[in-house]
């Protein structure tokens, strides 16, 4: 069952604190809607690595689809254009 409580409970942070653990995150209402979420700082970390890894997927994703449409160009033709832009 989620944690929630009301921002004003914050007055009092320790014990809100106390409530925050890995998979129990605390949700903080104002004016009687949710707004903010106190997450374990290792929660957090794993939730960095998902989203980092779905703009990587979203990516490649666009790369496959370019290389489908536009056709595919071979490895020696992109290590030369990576020389170009990286070699200073």
């Amino acid at each position: 069952m989620p944690n929630i409580k009301p921002i004003s409970d914050l007055r009092n942070y320790g014990e809100v604190l106390r409530d925050v653990a890995v998979g129990s995150p605390v949700f903080l209402t104002k004016n009687g809607h949710g707004r903010y979420a106190v997450l374990d700082i290792e929660e957090y970390r794993e939730y960095e690595k998902i989203l980092a890894w779905r703009k990587l997927k979203s990516e490649l994703d666009k790369g496959r689809s370019s290389g489908e449409e536009e056709g595919w160009i071979p490895a020696s033709e992109v290590r030369a254009r990576l020389s170009e832009r990286y070699s200073g």
